[in-house]
This record gives C-alpha cells, structure tokens and sequence, in this order.
C-alpha cells in the first residue's frame, strides 16, 4: 500500500522552475532516502509535500499521518522538553494530559533523555535536541516519518548515533521513513534512493539495483 503518492508536481518561485514534474511514490514499510546536490529541489519537494511551500500543480496524497524531523530541530524554546512532546497530542490529537505525558515519559527513555524531561532545549546538545524532535514527531504515532537532513546541524558521530537511533526506532514499530539528505551514510540504509537533479526525478536505486526511472509505475 502507498503512503504518499506525488503526481506531475511542479512548483517555481518567480522565475526560477525548481520542480519541473516529480511523480514517486513512497510504500508502506519502505526507508527512502532523497538525494542530490544543493539546489536540486529535493528540499522544496519535503516542503510542498508537508504544505510549508505551495505546489504550483500536481497532486500529493497521504494514506495515514505523519511526523516531520527537522534539520534544525525547531523546538519551541519556551517550553519544556516534556511539553514539546506533549504539545501535538494534546492540542491537535486531543489527548488526556495524563496519556500525553505517559507516552512523552516513554519515548524520553527510550531516547535515553529520561532525566531530561522538564529541562528546556538551550540546555541541551544539538544531538540531545535532535532525540527530542525525533520523539515529538513519533508521539503522534505517525505511520511515516518525513525528515530533512536530520544530521545536517551535528557532528559526524553525533549524526550517526542519531542515524542509527532512528532508525531502530521506526523499523522496531513498523514506521516507514522519508529522508531528505547529502549524508551518503543515510543514503545508503534507504529501500528506495531516489535522486533529484534539476527538479526532476533522475535516477532511482531499489534495494541496491539501479531501476530506469522510465520503467517504474510509481
């Protein structure tokens, strides 16, 4: 079953036509990891597909919720770590306080930020901030995951540390993933890599077998 299907999407930003006409498509289960150099479009794409940008056409469908992991955390300064988790599921999924905290205790533990909790983000490491967002986003119990350059803002074994973390996580409770990303280190654990070039889709590897993009029924 699909989980996100992207149809003939195009989007340009006054002159400038960065996503010229991406159709994919994301199966439930699957880790697909998007690639491609700066300014390719691939971080448009994330942003049309989650309404922060507006496409110009084409279509996006979600089978299910989902969760976003940002580059930069975006953590609400304000607010403890307990209630930045908190937060989603009790004023959108409109959960009992009770049960929003229950489950919020529980991914700081397995996120080993179980001492953390009413402690705020600036007196965390951007690795410890990075758990944080990662167990927000899985408080909703999403069914996938979209995550833009998820250790682009850390150290290299700090990123790998969250590569790995993340990934457990969302294979132990059957959450599929979307990454958008330069690390080749999370490239390589995808399902599906697929690379954006000029704003279109340019090449397509499924489980390490290069597929010609012509032939794939998306």
């Amino acid at each position: 079953m699909k989980l996100l299907e992207i149809e003939n999407l195009k989007k340009s930003f006054e002159d400038l036509d960065v996503l010229h006409d991406i159709s994919l498509g994301v199966e439930e289960g699957e880790v697909v990891a998007i690639i491609g150099p700066s300014g390719s479009g691939k971080s448009t794409l994330l942003r049309c597909c989650t309404g922060l940008e507006q496409a110009d056409s084409g279509t996006i469908h979600y089978e299910g919720s989902y969760g976003l992991v940002f580059q930069n955390f975006n953590l609400f300064p304000h607010y403890s770590v307990l209630k930045n988790i908190m937060d989603a599921p009790i004023s959108v999924q409109k959960q009992s306080k009770k049960e929003a905290e229950k489950e919020a205790r529980r991914l700081l533990e397995k996120m080993g930020l179980g001492d953390k909790a009413d402690v705020y983000p600036c007196q965390l490491s951007g690795g410890q901030q990075q758990r944080v967002a990662i167990a927000r986003a899985l408080a909703k119990n999403p069914k996938m995951l979209l995550c833009d350059e998820p250790t682009g803002a850390l150290d290299i074994n700090t990123g790998k540390t969250i590569l790995k973390l993340l990934s457990d996580m969302c294979k132990k409770n059957g959450i599929t993933v979307v990454v958008i990303t330069h690390n080749q280190a999370i490239s390589a654990m995808g399902d599906k890599v697929i690379k954006i070039k000029n704003g279109i889709v340019d090449s397509v590897v499924i489980n390490d077998n290069p597929v010609s993009v012509d032939e794939i029924d998306w």
